[in-house]
């Protein structure tokens, strides 16, 4: 028999406040250590917190667009622990009363078609600080400025079944908190993190004893830390060996994961309802009117973006796949040009740029010129991609871009159409090339485009290949 792997995920994003979720102090990002703290956030005897409104409001458009029912009374509880960067001693979070439960995330899995994955509980707390184990020689440093930095904590019920379905949920989680604003879900800057459970059974056997494994910093990483316990839970119950409760991290330059300590259950937290707070209580309307608010979401905004424009499943997953890109696609095409061709050059080139800056350089109005310059024949594909990297250079350099076709005339690539220039590239060519002349005349027509593509050469792509095969075609009969 095969084993079949169970996979559960909690994903803490940070919330896109620009103050901590119980004080005043700011969430920026790269600040000098220890530089946004306060008496509230350091947990100083006589310091009281006060929830942050926006970061309510952020959460419950969160829990909102995953589907979950957001309960108008939850409760905020302290969770007991002790370690060197949680000044409190505590954290607060919520245990048996969170903001949402009960939401479901639809993705598509290579293994089995189309998975709905249950969202059981969405819970807001605060983060933890930081240890910092490369800064001070042979000692671990702490920066206290993530503590108390606003969490949404999204738990999913067991109901991945490998690696790959687990990178592929979190890839359409992270699509709809990016189209709700709730957060930048940056990995890199720790604003999305995730812990993966883990455990593995025989087909129709009760489920395994689950391991939680952290210290993932890319959706790849967590497929590979999955593999990774997959097959060290797999070794050992093959040997005869018990799989134990404990939490492992990933080493990603390993590839393997090792056990840090014996994974905690609710009951070792102590969890009880934090004095300091009351109830979090919503009325019923302001959520309501928060749901009215909710944007277009990545799979209505797919499919629209298949029947309005005709784009193909593909084209359509890439191009909705961040709102900023959707929204440029869109505008691309509010310019005047048809939903395929717009797509062709989001996919292409203007996404070659935003993963190498994560922007637009040029305008989506500059695209649709360069695209109706092609297709008008002034621009040879080829012509008009050199026009695009052009515009980005200029932009780079803080320099104006100009129009399309000013930047087509001013690097040379309008395509040449009168008949006298064409004409004499293609003498050139037939001259250069009697060989080949001699054999297309004894019937290798295949050479057609042998010379069509010489001549271009020898125009350095501006001569129109519409107007140079009849001149071939004319002067070789």
């Amino acid at each position: 028999m095969t084993w079949e792997t169970v996979v559960g995920l909690e994903v803490h994003m940070q919330l896109r406040t620009a103050s901590k979720m119980f004080c005043g102090c700011s969430t920026a990002f790269g600040d000098a250590p220890n530089s946004n703290v306060c008496p509230v956030c350091l947990g100083l005897p006589g310091a009281l917190p006060v929830t942050n409104a926006e970061a309510v409001r952020l959460a419950t458009r969160a829990a909102l667009a995953l589907g979950c029912t957001v309960h108008e009374r939850s409760v905020f509880a302290r969770k007991n622990y002790f370690y060197p960067d949680l000044p409190k001693g505590y954290q607060i979070s919520q245990f048996d009363r969170p903001l949402a439960t009960g939401g479901t995330v639809h993705f598509e899995s290579a293994e089995r078609g189309r998975v709905a994955v249950k969202i059981e509980r969405l819970h807001v707390e605060e983060d933890a600080g930081k240890s910092l184990h490369d800064r001070v020689p042979g000692r671990t440093a702490v920066d206290l400025n993530r503590a108390g930095v606003p969490l949404a904590e999204i738990v999913s019920g067991p109901d991945l079944r490998s690696p790959a379905e687990a990178r592929a949920y979190l890839t359409a989680l992270r699509q709809i908190l990016l189209y709700t604003g709730a957060s930048d879900c940056s990995m890199e800057q720790g604003s999305l993190r995730v812990d993966a459970n883990l455990s593995v059974r025989r087909a129709g056997e009760p489920l395994g004893t689950k391991t939680e494994v952290k210290n993932m910093n890319s959706f790849a990483n967590v497929e590979r830390a999955l593999d990774a316990e997959r097959g060290r839970q797999i070794a050992l119950l093959e040997s005869g060996q018990p799989v134990r409760q404990v939490t492992l991290l990933f080493d990603a330059a390993a590839g393997t994961v090792h056990p840090t300590r014996s994974k905690e259950e609710s009951h070792d937290y102590r969890y009880f309802p934090d004095p300091d707070l009351p109830p979090l209580v919503l009325a019923a309307d302001w959520i309501a009117g928060e749901r009215e608010g909710l944007p277009e979401l990545p799979d209505a905004r797919r499919g629209r973006f298949e029947r309005e424009f005709g784009l193909t499943a593909y084209h359509a997953r890439v191009v909705s796949g961040e709102p900023a890109i959707a929204d440029y696609f869109e505008a691309v095409v509010r310019a005047g040009t048809d939903g395929r061709t717009a797509a062709n050059w989001v996919t292409g080139e203007v996404m070659t740029g935003w993963n190498e800056t994560g922007g637009f350089p040029v305008a989506p109005w500059r695209v649709a010129e360069i695209i109706g310059l092609e297709r008008e024949g002034l621009l040879s594909l080829q012509g008009a991609k050199r026009v695009f990297g052009e515009m980005v250079v200029r932009a780079a350099a803080g320099e104006p871009a100009g129009t399309a076709r000013e930047v087509a005339e001013e690097i040379g690539v309008v395509q040449v159409r009168d008949a006298d220039a064409l004409a004499g590239w293609v003498d050139e060519v037939l001259a250069a090339h009697p060989a080949e002349v001699e054999r297309y005349r004894a019937g290798e027509a295949k050479l057609m485009g042998f010379f069509v593509g010489q001549v271009m050469k020898r125009s350095r792509g501006t001569a129109d290949p519409k107007g140079i095969q009849p001149l071939l075609a004319e002067r070789l009969a």
